[in-house]
């Protein structure tokens, strides 16, 4: 099992080469764009961010779910980061982003980088080099991370209320959902294994357990017995205790979530609609076979492409001061 996990690692980089090649230019993005106007931008993420991350490993999932979040509406353009004002509902307060956190880790390492390189690094890239550094530090692959993006201006709750895939969606609808972004029906599948780690709140699977088709039924696409033990934990009407999604390994990265989704453990309707599907089913069954022998390189490319949806560069947008605000 070690030599099999070892394996996708020796060669992710060799494979990520490829795929940036042929990405690097498309979008404005380039590795090592900060090279000359802030040398150790990175360094400088990864420093302050260990910071948080080895105090606290929970941190690494919001963190990695916050520039998700982000790509998804309006692309990567940090739009999720922008607090709401007096005219305008922000993303963030759009009840899909009410459980995000990690907002002040953000600051801090804007807050670094400004006293090093003020008004030069945006903060869309922070949160794309801020998922790949969490997720490295928790003991998941390492990814180079295009970077060159600008901020965004606008940022409206509703776009995230009903374009953000849901924890209750089909498998139609992710799929709409994913190709609405460009990415793939494996990037859906390889995707969803962020949920390797995290946490999950009862009321977003209260319905699954006690009311699912509106007769007080289960949802019967949930392993009964791992349904029993999640009632234990989640009485009805519960709306603060949370479960972990990949159980017993939530705090580390790795490829136990399609093991889990094979045995019809998956926390979520969307992990379980992962099964309904030919070739999600496939690449689940697969990584649970195999102990993810393929997880760790196919993860990083598919974060990669992600890193691209609707990338503001060159003259577009602009460098926020402050993540929080426009300038």
């Amino acid at each position: 099992m070690a030599v099999q996990k070892l394996f996708p690692v020796l060669f992710l980089q060799l494979a990520l080469a490829f795929l940036l090649a042929g990405l690097t230019n498309a979008g404005g993005l380039q590795l090592g764009f900060y090279q000359e106007a802030c040398p150790d931008a990175e360094l400088i993420v990864h420093q302050t961010l260990y910071r948080y991350i080895s105090r606290d490993r929970t941190l690494a999932a919001p963190l990695l779910r916050m520039h998700f979040h982000d790509c998804f509406i309006r692309g990567c353009d940090g739009s999720v980061l922008l607090s709401s004002t007096k005219k305008n509902q922000a993303e963030k307060d759009a009840i899909p982003n009410k459980t995000l956190r990690g907002f002040n880790v953000i600051d801090a390492v804007k807050s670094a980088l400004e006293k090093k390189c003020p008004g030069v690094v945006s903060c869309a890239d922070i949160l794309a080099l801020v998922a790949r550094d969490a997720v490295l530090m928790i003991g998941g692959p390492h990814w180079d991370v295009p970077t060159g993006r600008r901020d965004g201006r606008v940022s409206i709750a509703n776009e995230a209320l009903f374009n953000l895939p849901s924890p209750f969606a089909n498998i139609t609808v992710l799929k709409q959902q994913f190709a609405a972004t460009g990415l793939s029906v494996k990037d859906l599948a390889v995707l969803s294994g962020g949920h390797t780690i995290g946490i999950g709140h009862c009321t977003i699977i209260s319905n699954r357990l006690y009311n699912f088709t509106g007769k007080g039924d289960t949802d019967p696409s949930l392993d009964q017995r791992y349904a029993a033990q999640l009632k234990k934990k989640c009485k009805p009407g519960n709306s603060n205790t949370v479960v972990e999604m990949d159980p017993g390994s939530f705090k580390s990265f790795d490829e136990d979530y399609y093991t889990i989704v094979a045995k019809r453990r998956g926390l979520f309707r969307s992990d379980a609609a992962l099964l309904d599907d030919a070739e999600t089913r496939d690449y689940v069954k697969f990584q649970s076979r195999t102990q993810g022998s393929t997880f760790a390189q196919d993860f990083a490319e598919s974060m990669v492409k992600m890193g691209y949806i609707g990338v503001l560069t060159g003259k577009q947008g602009e460098i926020r001061k402050n993540c929080a605000v426009v300038n």
